[in-house]
């Protein structure tokens, strides 16, 4: 079974979004999650970060499809990520345990997707790391 997920990369001054849930606090990963029936990848992604963070997302446009390990459930995981631009300061809420803002992938306990996929490409495309923001 493939798990399918979607998340929502979320920049300010350079620095990524990450987010962690009560269930593994230790574990960071995309805000986002799984579409429920009948819900697109960027329709699941804009009412998780509802849930999750209290904001909402103006602008979305696709990124990236990564295809990697899940963090916490260690099963085969499709991630379709999406640029979003929210307003407003991010408050966990829901089943989240903390956020922070990372400036590239040596924070401890980044998702292998977040870590070996998802951070690569933003530097590439110039939108995270000292150079960006």
């Amino acid at each position: 079974m493939t798990l399918v997920v979607a998340g929502a990369v979320i920049l300010r001054a350079g620095r990524l979004l990450v987010v962690s849930k009560q269930a593994a606090p230790d574990v960071f990963y995309l805000p986002g999650g799984k579409p429920e029936p009948g819900e697109s990848q960027e329709q699941a992604m804009r009412r998780e970060v509802r849930e999750e963070l209290g904001l909402v997302v103006g602008t979305a446009t696709h990124f990236l499809d990564v295809e990697a390990p899940a963090a916490i459930e260690r099963v085969p995981m499709r991630l379709t990520v999406f640029l979003a631009d929210t307003d407003g300061e991010p408050v966990p809420q829901a089943e989240l345990a903390a956020l922070d803002w990372i400036g590239d992938a040596t924070k401890p306990g980044l998702g292998p997707a977040i870590r070996d996929h998802v951070v690569p490409a933003l530097v590439r495309a110039g939108l995270l790391g000292p150079s960006a923001g």
